[in-house]
């Protein structure tokens, strides 16, 4: 007898990811690998992405678990492999990140999207940003500042070089955290 809290967990294995840019980075470095091929197994995608991004085969295992769990790519056992296709095209992949982008850093608006592409202010804001887009764009921000007026010693190390290598890896350390 299946439970609600089985079912649920049914509707989430299923229910297709909605937002692509939520996808972690090396999900979709798998995503870019898988669609060109149209399917491949664990071995295939972790071959393709050694070349940029060497994996062991256990990580690309969970990633494309992961992938198959969020709706994302379909598999089937063939032997003792799964082979693993897309449920979307690179293509409806793009157009969803686009309108993404659209919708949570230019307002929906995208002739304020091909303004900020052509160099030009294009105004404020209209619609309020989502979160993670707000602190997207606040990262950026923060790193335009920096560069523009190094005035605080937290700023001003973040723009100088550092002094040996003990204290550059001391900064790759604190900036990964």
């Amino acid at each position: 007898m299946e439970t609600g809290a089985d079912s649920i967990k049914d509707a989430k294995k299923a229910a297709p990811r909605r937002a692509v840019l939520d996808l972690a980075p090396l999900e979709l470095d798998c995503m870019n690998t898988l669609w060109p091929a149209g399917e491949g197994t664990v071995r295939d995608i972790r071959d393709r992405l050694a070349e940029r991004r060497p994996r062991a085969y256990t990580t690309i295992m969970t990633i494309m678990d992961r992938l198959a769990r969020k709706g994302i790519v379909e598999r089937r056992k063939v032997g003792r492999a799964y082979v693993y296709r897309p449920n979307l095209t690179a293509e409806d992949a793009r157009s969803q990140a686009l309108t993404q982008v659209i919708d949570n850093f230019f307002g929906g608006s995208k002739e304020r999207l091909l303004n900020h592409l052509n160099g030009s202010a294009g105004g404020t804001l209209a619609a309020p940003v989502a979160p993670r887009a707000f602190a997207a764009a606040a990262s950026v921000a923060g790193a335009s500042a920096a560069i523009s007026s190094p005035s605080s010693p937290a700023v001003a190390s973040a723009v100088e070089p550092p002094r040996s290598d003990s204290e550059a890896a001391e900064r790759i350390d604190d900036t990964l955290l």
